[in-house]
């Protein structure tokens, strides 16, 4: 009886990982045929929504698609891997029916710009804008068909300017996305050494507050508008570095020195999703409502929140803001779990309608799941 060789062990081996291979190959052939099934799909769902005059982009729709088939994953494929690649498939079909325009805060290599990225897939037009004020108008004009605002930072609190515009127009909320922030501290060089001033925007300098006051005590800091223009400072200085998201230095080409620099692991910026539809009520929704008192009136805030408390809706948050050009008198922006559709959710913003001087619903929409936060490191 003869035995096998080294030669036929080896034979064999490649025999079998050949035979695997092709089967990797069927499959994403059959991959490939139900892509092309869901986009016919998609096609004629587009022709539905163009008859009835309704958005393409259908935020809870899409995260509530990508929450079920993560509830549905047996494995071995990775759950945190599902994510990116349904988004994408989404993008691509949803292109079908419409290319989307979506302004964000730029330029490009901000966390706005990935906020945009994590929301719509790449499969639209992106178009940098520079300022709320421009991304909101553009909105209301038909030129965009959507817009991201940031609009508060776990670690810094609201976003105040965004806060105020957005009371200011009237524009729908189709939705939130939650954007993990990891900062990266980048310069020329890539050597920490070198260091003698930081740029970035105001947010990032302010949320690596103690890793800059233990690695670099008594650095110049210099504010910018955005951390993709403080990349670019850097491109041309070598004392200067820059304080932002990883994918800056992969724009800019910068050297990174250090990695998740940020004060707190779970710094996270929220931003809502503009223009569209107003969203049916998902069953997992907020409410944001903008109230008007006189701050001097006693127990005026007291009277305005009663009512939510009457009727059992939760507060998420609230913020206040003073009117400009009326002395005293005072914006409370409240996020209310629920939707507007809901009979408890009319009742309470009813009641305190009437102790309020003014009152705007600016909308009600899906809320964002933690468990789909995205890294904006990544």
């Amino acid at each position: 009886m003869s035995k096998k060789g080294p030669k036929n062990d080896s034979s064999a081996k490649n025999d079998e990982l050949l035979r695997l291979r092709e089967e990797i190959d069927r499959v994403d052939l059959e991959i490939l045929g139900l892509l092309n099934e869901r986009a016919q799909l998609v096609k004629l769902v587009g022709g539905f929504k163009r008859k009835e005059g309704r958005s393409v982009y259908s935020f809870g729709r899409e995260r509530d698609l990508i929450s079920k088939l993560e509830k549905k994953n047996s494995g071995p494929f990775p759950v945190h891997g599902l994510a990116p690649v349904f988004k994408e498939i989404v993008s691509g079909t949803r292109s079908l029916e419409r290319r989307l325009k979506v302004g964000y805060l730029g330029p490009e290599g901000t966390f706005s710009h990935l906020a945009a990225l994590e929301a719509f897939g790449k499969q639209v037009e992106f178009l940098s804008k520079s300022s709320f004020t421009d991304i909101l108008s553009e909105i209301v004009s038909g030129k965009l068909d959507h817009g991201l605002l940031p609009i508060e930072n776990s670690t810094e609190g609201v976003v105040t300017q965004a806060l105020d515009s957005l009371a200011d127009v009237d524009v729908t909320i189709a939705g939130e996305v939650l954007l993990r922030v990891s900062l990266c501290i980048m310069s020329k060089t890539g050597s920490l050494k070198d260091v003698r001033r930081v740029a970035s925007h105001p947010q990032p300098l302010a949320q690596a507050r103690k890793w800059l006051e233990l690695h670099l005590p008594g650095v110049k800091k210099v504010p910018l508008p955005s951390t993709a223009e403080a990349a670019r400072l850097a491109v041309d200085s070598e004392d200067l570095a820059a304080i932002g998201p990883l994918i800056s230095a992969e724009y800019s080409g910068l050297e990174v020195i250090e990695r998740g620099i940020e004060d707190r692991q779970d710094n996270t910026t929220r931003f809502l999703i503009l223009g569209g539809d107003a969203p049916s009520a998902s069953g997992s929704d907020l409410t944001s409502v903008v109230f008007t008192v006189r701050k001097d009136e006693s127990g005026a805030l007291h009277r305005l929140l009663k009512p939510f408390a009457v009727h059992e809706v939760n507060l998420a948050g609230i913020q206040s803001r003073p009117l400009k050009g009326a002395p005293w008198e005072y914006r409370f922006f409240l996020d209310l779990e629920g939707h507007s559709e809901e009979v408890d959710v009319q009742k309470a913003i009813s009641a305190a309608s009437e102790i309020a001087t003014s009152t705007r619903v600016l909308g009600s929409f899906p809320r964002a799941l933690d468990s789909q936060a995205s890294k904006g490191n990544e």
